[in-house]
This record gives structure tokens, C-alpha cells and sequence, in this order.
């Protein structure tokens, strides 16, 4: 019920402030389980992913969304809950088996369910390499999958940024189902795995326009994160350089006026 509340009230704020596109919507089942497999460029993607849909959508949310304290933790528990998200550890090992059967089980109740394979946001607007327990849930489950395209996101909420930009529309894709039954019963195999990641991850580049690199956003995310750190640290060591250079000029300058003042008094004398 809750869900519906919040869509009712932010669906029409949302349209008229960023006047969203959505294309494919009849290719989503209109009842039974399904599974959503999305790309994700920004915070955003939670709200237009799920806007154009008649039905509730549930994403797979990490559970720092509803763990956090104070006003703002209330604020993004309430928010996400309204949404349809389920909090899942994604620590890895055994916190990733539970994500897992917390999807299957939605499944198996009929839902439709959302997933970014990508595991994170991407940190530059590419489509980065999809994780394999996107294909264990599809094999699994045996539920349609269909691919879900944002547009756009990283433009309304670029990385840092707390609040959605103007100005800019958002569009939604949803392409045909994909048909993966050719490999039902063989969720064991990891050559299996790769190989239906590899093919959602295709048709979420054909969808998108994205740009695809072969490497997982998370290790591309640290990457970027220790350069910023390593920038910083040298801003800082040339910061300090630059004051500890003016700190002797400045030292320099009164000693020369002290030794003028000295000569002019000897002058004087």
C-alpha cells in the first residue's frame, strides 16, 4: 500500500519537473514473476526505473539504505521501503547466497523483481562487466527476463551530487524478453554464468548507447577513488610547500627591513 502512496504522490511531481520517456512497456509481463535486469548510472534510476510500470517492481537495495541513524537514516529507510526496495548484504559468500534466495523467493511469489548486474553505480556513465548472480537467479528462478535501459541518469545525478539537476529527460527502455531456457539446469557451470551475463550485459549496451568496457565498476570505482586521494595528498604537500615558502619569504623581508632600519640608524649616527 505504502508503495502506491508514494508513486501517486511523486509520479506526477516527477513528470512534470523532468518530463520522463518511457519505450518497450508492453514487453513487461503484466502478471507473474519477472526479472528486471537493469543498467545503473545514478541514484535516479530508482525513481524513473520503476515510474512508467502498472505494476510494483521490487529492486535488490544494499542494506546501508536502512541501517543508517538519525533524520536521515528515517528518511532513506521510509524512502526505500516506499520504493519496493529489499535490503541484501552484498559482502559477498554466504551474504551473497541470502540475496540470492531473497530473490528467488520473491519470484516464486509472482513479483517483479529489479537487479543492477553491474553491482554498483557506474562511476563514469559506461556499462561496465556484469557479476554471474544475475544468471544464477535467472536459471534458477526460470522466470522472463527483461532488460531494463536507463538514459540519461548520470546527467540528472553525476557522482557527488545530492541533488537532482533540471532540465534534462530521462528515458526508460524496455526491450523484448530474452530466452534463456537453452540453458536451464546448468546453473553449476561458471562458463554457463558468463555466458548469459555476457548476453544480458549485450542487450543493455544496445539499449542504452552506452559505451562497454570489460571490467567491473567496483574495481574501476577504487581505482578513481585512490587517484583522488593521491591528488589530494599532493595538493595538500604543495599547499604546504607554497606556505612554507611564503612564511620564509616573508621572514626574509623582515630580516632586510630590520638590517635597513640598522644601517639607517648607523647612517644617522
Amino acid at each position: 500500500m505504502f508503495y502506491w502512496v508514494v508513486k501517486a504522490i511523486l509520479g506526477p511531481i516527477l513528470a512534470v519537473l523532468w518530463q520522463p520517456r518511457a519505450y518497450g512497456v508492453e514487453n513487461v509481463p503484466r502478471t507473474g514473476p519477472a526479472i528486471m535486469v537493469s543498467n545503473h548510472l545514478s541514484f535516479s534510476d530508482h525513481f524513473f526505473g520503476p515510474l512508467p510500470l502498472p505494476r510494483k517492481m521490487i529492486s535488490l537495495a544494499k542494506s546501508d539504505y536502512f541501517t543508517g541513524r538519525g533524520v536521515k537514516g528515517l528518511v532513506s529507510r521510509l524512502f526505500f521501503s516506499g520504493v519496493g526496495s529489499v535490503p541484501i548484504d552484498r559482502s559477498g559468500g554466504k551474504a551473497s547466497e541470502a540475496a540470492l534466495r531473497t530473490a528467488l523467493k520473491l519470484l516464486k511469489q509472482g513479483h517483479l523483481v529489479c537487479i543492477y548486474p553491474e553491482g554498483t553505480r557506474s562511476p563514469d556513465g559506461r556499462l561496465y562487466r556484469g557479476k554471474t548472480g544475475v544468471a544464477r537467479m535467472v536459471l534458477e528462478s526460470r522466470a522472463p527476463v527483461v532488460p531494463m535501459a536507463m538514459i540519461n541518469g548520470e546527467k540528472i545525478m553525476p557522482p557527488g551530487r545530492t541533488l537532482p539537476k533540471l532540465g534534462i529527460r530521462p528515458k526508460v527502455v524496455f526491450g523484448k524478453p530474452l530466452d534463456f531456457s537453452r540453458y536451464y539446469g546448468l546453473e553449476k557451470d561458471p562458463r554457463i554464468l558468463r555466458a548469459v551475463t555476457d548476453e544480458i550485459m549485450y542487450s543493455l549496451m544496445e539499449l542504452s548507447g552506452q559505451e562497454y568496457v570489460d571490467r567491473y565498476a567496483q574495481s574501476v570505482k577504487a581505482e578513481l577513488e585512490a587517484t583522488a586521494k593521491e591528488e589530494k595528498r599532493e595538493q595538500h604537500a604543495s599547499e604546504k610547500d607554497r606556505k612554507r615558502t611564503e612564511r620564509a619569504k616573508r621572514k626574509a623581508e623582515k630580516r632586510a627591513a630590520r638590517e635597513e632600519r640598522k644601517a639607517e640608524r648607523r647612517a644617522r649616527k
